[in-house]
Order: structure tokens, then C-alpha cells, then sequence
């Protein structure tokens, strides 16, 4: 009865610890999300590691490789804290450990844009980070 109940125990610690892990990641995400839909270039920028690269697609470019201060730039010239018409939702989420990879889509209605962002995260002194984000456009 009692390894029964140890086991149970850790069992219920495991899923807990699971959860908690992935909520993390998914809040690491959605300050990404909500920053780039609310022009708050600092909410960008905290979800990034400092030296992490942006790999964008951009008309005439091959490959646009941004830094998170010069993506999160590209919102200076808006209203912070005005929704922008950015909608993004999380797809899904994989982790291991202290990495993760996530799938995201982002809508621009008024554009007629959809994008598709996948995401490289480490957890770095207790945090989840994103190290990599590569974006395209759909047609």
C-alpha cells in the first residue's frame, strides 16, 4: 500500500511539474503575442534572450534577420497599449527539460496577412526565453 501511494504521489508531482513547465513556456509566448498586437516594445523584447535571431520572410528579401531590440523597433511608431489588429494564437508547444519548440499563428485581417512563427525556447536562470523565431507569410 505503501509504494502504492508513493507512486501516486510522484505521479501527481510529475503531471503538476509537466503543467507548470508548459504554462511557463506559454506565457513566454503570449508576452510575445500581446506585445506585438499592443505595440509594447518592452513586453517584446523581455520574451527574447537578448541575443536571440529573428528569421523573417519580407518581399525582395530571401531571409530578413532581425535582433528582439530591432524586431520589437518596428512598433515604436504606434500607439502602446492600442490593439494593433495583430491576432495570434498558440498552435502547439514541445518540451524537453530546459528547451522547447511551439508553433504560433498570427493573423492581420486588415492586411489580409497570416503569418506562421515557430519558436526555439531555452529556460535560462529559471526563465523561459525565446532563443529562435522563424516566421513566414502564407499566402
Amino acid at each position: 500500500m505503501k509504494t502504492l501511494l508513493t507512486s501516486v504521489l510522484l505521479l501527481f508531482s510529475l503531471i503538476g511539474f509537466s503543467q507548470s513547465e508548459e504554462q511557463a513556456i506559454r506565457e513566454t509566448l503570449q508576452n510575445y503575442i500581446k506585445g506585438s498586437s499592443y505595440n509594447d516594445m518592452e513586453m517584446i523584447q523581455d520574451a527574447f534572450y537578448v541575443d536571440a535571431d529573428l528569421f523573417l520572410s519580407k518581399e525582395g528579401q530571401e531571409i530578413w534577420v532581425l535582433s528582439p531590440k530591432e524586431y520589437a523597433n518596428l512598433f515604436q511608431n504606434r500607439e502602446q497599449g492600442v490593439f494593433n489588429g495583430r491576432e495570434g494564437k498558440i498552435l502547439a508547444i514541445d518540451y524537453a527539460n530546459d528547451i522547447a519548440t511551439a508553433k504560433a499563428e498570427i493573423r492581420i485581417p486588415s492586411r489580409k496577412q497570416h503569418f506562421v512563427d515557430l519558436f526555439l525556447l531555452k529556460k535560462l536562470s529559471g526563465e523561459w526565453k525565446i532563443i529562435s523565431k522563424a516566421a513566414t507569410v502564407l499566402p
